[in-house]
């Protein structure tokens, strides 16, 4: 501790002008210095201090060196050895010293693979061993070699600041003055985009030698301190009236015979529809674990991203469910930095829930509130009630474009590689690793932002091409087809009527099936009864017995029929009696019992795949789950197959019947579920909607019965998000030039004041030839995008300066159509004191964890081969600090 308090106040600080003064000496670590006599003689004491010679070893690509320093508090040892090109691995009397070199390529390496500095270490030596150099000293090289890289990543993150803070205070306030539009367009409402997401894979292990936490480090960091997170959760807690007790339980209000449905205070989707989207979705439930506190002391990260997939904060998660205060503390950090009068369009997994929260215990304040245009994210909208996703999906809400709200997703998969090491680090270390890939991704982003506009765009416009071209062939009015899209939206939200409680149309179908069990059961006992009386029987004692089981089995499902018809109610035995006169109403029931539960084995299904496309840890357990996930997945296959087939055959009796007059007047039809693309689950699938399945509507709509309609109104949708997309990306093709005259504004200002000092002179000069670079891979990119108002041909360098540039080639790396590896080895960069106890433990942990959310009624298929033996949870853990 007392070297980590040395490190941060007093090393770093006093080491960050010199390290940027050798960077110039050295162009930038190109060159290796020499120092000259003069600059010996510089660290010769020139007052009384207590001296001391050092001999340290110093660490270099392909050699070892032996180095005596005389150091004292004049001159420490750590300031010497940075003059010459090496850093040291303790503050004071180090014995071993790494070439700055050598840690650059670490650093840079350590930020695209696992970091990993026990094996880095162990080929190193082998590596020296090789070329007759051994290390003498009795201190292992990790250890200490983890020591000198941990403090020089902190010494670079805060020099780097240091240099973008002498940039921001020379930087204008206000943007230079344009023409043309003075407020964002009507498309551009809400102003920005920003998506929510949290990950329980991106956790650590409870320390099991009840040893403290690692000190914290000095850098600028994205993650919101404890203090904010604790004190939303106090204020969440307050609001629903909760104490901080954690073990408390709420009681469910007791039910009544027949209840109501109707809109809460604010929102748009009726109650019944809320409380569907909850139980569906089971990141809603914040009881449900997803990370056992008894073996995490972090379950997880939950992350803010903008729509340009950068981060924006990071809360650090230690309960065990995805509770609403993580994101609250998130929301309310965006709000603190933003201006009053931006609005803010929020994509979150379960959107609608948190809507539903904020209104109903008032968890933000109205300012606020009133700002933010709630959303569900594209890829889980799938778990959502119909009814939810034409209010909260983006695809269907005006103002969100073809923003998808997968960011997070995204960055989930770019941290997948820090899993297995952050897993076993200490609870700062694990912040500041996770600080310096999220530095590295915003950086690699930024750099990749002009192939992001020009894809936006390529793929804005051919959505848009397409979807005219296919409207044109309808030839509607789009005035008309707009009218019956809000009539559809009206209608399809509306509250349902009173209903029980506990019984429904599913409950009523249920009796019909039992009664006509009955009735099959009924017709084999008086067949069974005529072979005894009438003696055609083999074995009298077997077909006795044979009857006697048969005869039980009547009786219990009698008991259970009688037991469902004592639950209805008036209404329900009305209806009841409807259905046993008219086959058509029947049908129909069973027809929509069916389509039902074709959604939501669909919906099972989509979470199995995603489980399987998260195969972050390829580990024997891992693959065994992963195996057991995918034959559940075949199996749900054939299941979901023979269903559609019987709901279609149950589509042509309806039909049938129609045409045969046997149905009420008006009655429409269903649509037959086509084999095609019924796995994908698209927003506009016909699967979620269930024309001909309700009550017959005297004069049925045409959003209803016309599929013309239905078809104009799903393309006219898409055109008004990508209108909305195409006016959103022209201003972010200003923003980005205005952004990019700003930043160069400040360079230039900051050069000019810094003629004096040649330390940041050059540095500044190194930043506008990076600047440089960058503007000249975004002007190639955004040529072809219109700006949203007038805009000059300058975006900061000028001609002279940008032809004497160098463009950088990216990688076209398509974010639209990102996909995760399906299979992620990480077995080798796993550090090697972790026992073999301790993997298993984790994966077995992890499986638990993860089986309730993903497998949801077979999960007993996957459960049954997973027993956690008692060796595992006796066995002794074994910790190692990650990079310690």
């Amino acid at each position: 501790m007392n070297q980590w308090r040395c490190w941060t106040t007093e090393v770093i600080p006093s080491l960050i002008a010199p390290y940027l003064a050798y960077l110039r000496k050295s162009t930038s670590l190109r060159d290796r210095i020499e120092l000259q006599p003069d600059e010996v003689a510089a660290f010769q004491c020139k007052s009384s201090c207590r001296r001391r010679v050092l001999e340290i070893t110093c660490i270099l690509f392909n050699y070892i060196e032996i180095l005596r320093i005389d150091c004292c508090a004049c001159a420490p040892a750590p300031l010497q050895l940075l003059s010459r090109g090496y850093f040291a691995c303790a503050p004071i009397a180090p014995s071993l010293a790494v070439d700055l070199q050598l840690l650059e390529l670490v650093k840079t390496l350590f930020v695209h693979i696992t970091p990993n500095t026990t094996a880095w270490c162990e080929t190193l030596e082998v590596f020296l061993a090789g070329r007759g150099y051994h290390l003498t000293t009795k201190d292992n090289l990790r250890r200490r070699f983890g020591n000198a890289y941990h403090w020089y990543s902190v010494l670079c993150m805060s020099a780097e600041d240091q240099l973008s803070n002498l940039i921001g205070t020379h930087r204008p306030l206000s943007p230079p003055s344009t023409e043309g539009l003075t407020r964002p367009s009507d498309y551009l409402r809400p102003d920005v985009h920003t998506c929510i997401d949290a990950c329980f894979t991106q956790k650590r292990s409870a320390d099991q030698r009840g040893g403290g936490p690692d000190p914290s480090n000095p850098i600028r960091s994205v993650f919101l301190s404890d203090d904010e997170v604790t004190s939303m959760e106090v204020h969440v807690r307050s609001c629903r009236g909760r104490p901080l007790d954690r073990g408390r339980k709420r009681k469910r209000p007791a039910a009544t015979e027949e209840e109501g449905d109707d809109y809460e205070d604010g929102m748009r989707v009726p109650t019944s529809v809320l409380d569907g989207c909850g139980e569906s979705f089971l990141a809603a439930d914040e009881k449900r674990e997803k990370a056992s506190t008894q073996f995490f002391a972090d379950t997880g990260v939950m992350a803010m991203l903008c729509r340009h997939d950068r981060v924006l904060w990071l809360a650090n998660m230690t309960s065990a469910g995805e509770k609403q205060h993580y994101a609250l503390a998130l929301i309310k950090k965006l709000f603190d930095n933003l201006p009053t009068d931006m609005t803010v369009g929020l994509l979150y997994d379960i959107g609608c829930q948190l809507h539903r929260s904020c209104l109903k215990y008032r968890l933000l304040d109205d300012a606020v509130l009133r700002r933010i245009t709630f959303a569900i994210s594209v890829f889980h909208a799938y778990g959502h009630q119909w009814a939810c996703q034409i209010i909260y999906h983006p695809r269907k809400c005006e103002g969100f474009g073809l923003s998808d709200g997968e960011g997070c997703e995204r960055l989930w998969s770019a941290l997948k590689h820090l899993i297995a090491p952050l897993r076993v680090s200490g609870f700062h270390q694990r912040l500041f690793v996770l600080d310096t890939q999220v530095r590295h991704l915003d950086n690699k982003n930024l750099s990749l932002y002009g192939n992001w506009l020009s894809r936006r765009w390529n793929n804005c416009i051919k959505k848009k091409s397409t979807a005219a071209q296919a409207l044109h062939e309808l030839s509607v009015d789009e005035t008309c087809v707009r009218q019956e899209w809000k009539s559809q939206v009206k209608y399809q939200t509306k509250p349902l009527p009173r209903r029980s409680k506990t019984n429904n149309d599913e409950e009523i179908s249920k009796i019909l099936s039992l009664e006509k069990s009955l009735v099959e059961i009924d017709g084999a006992l008086r067949r069974m009864e005529t072979q005894l009386c009438m003696g055609n029987v083999d074995n009298l004692t077997e077909h006795n017995l044979r009857l006697i089981e048969e005869r039980a089995h009547r009786s219990r499902v009698a008991d259970t029929l009688s037991r469902w018809k004592t639950r209805l109610g008036i209404s329900q035995r009305t209806r009841l009696e409807q259905l046993r006169r008219n086959v058509y109403l029947q049908v129909r029931l069973d027809a929509q019992a069916l389509k039902t539960r074709i959604r939501e084995q669909l919906r099972q299904r989509k979470f199995e795949i995603e489980k399987l496309e998260r195969s972050y840890r390829q580990t024997v357990n891992e693959r065994k789950l992963n195996s057991h996930v995918d034959a559940a997945i075949q199996r749900r296959n054939s299941t979901i197959r023979k269903l559609v087939s019987s709901y279609n055959n149950l589509c042509t009796d309806l039909s049938a019947l129609i045409r045969q007059r046997r149905s009420p007047p008006n009655a429409i039809p269903p649509n037959p579920i086509s084999p095609i693309g019924i796995f994908d689950l698209d927003i506009d699938a016909d699967i979620w909607e269930d024309v001909g399945l309700n009550d017959v509507v005297l004069d049925p709509p045409d959003w209803l019965a016309d599929e013309v309609t239905r078809a104009a109104i799903k393309l006219l949708l898409e055109i008004d998000r990508c209108n909305e997309e195409e006016s959103r990306v022209k201003v972010e093709r200003c923003a980005l030039q205005e952004w990019a005259i700003l930043e160069w504004d400040g360079l230039q200002r900051a050069r000019a004041h810094a003629n004096d000092d040649e330390v940041i002179l050059y540095h500044m000069n190194c930043r506008a030839r990076q600047f440089i670079v960058l503007v000249l891979g975004w002007q190639t990119k955004v040529r072809p995008i219109p700006c949203a108002w007038p805009m000059p041909d300058c975006w900061g360098p000028s001609q002279t300066e940008l032809a004497n540039g160098t463009p950088v080639v990216y990688p076209d790396v398509h974010d639209d159509e990102d996909v995760e590896d399906d299979v992620w080895d990480d077995g080798d960069d796993w550090e090697s004191d972790i026992g073999c106890g301790d993997e298993e433990l984790m994966d077995v942990l992890e499986d638990i964890a993860l089986a309730d959310q993903y497998r949801g009624q077979e999960v007993h298929d996957i459960e049954d081969d997973y027993v956690i033996h008692e060796s595992l949870i006796d066995s002794p853990t074994k910790h190692v600090r990650f990079n310690s």
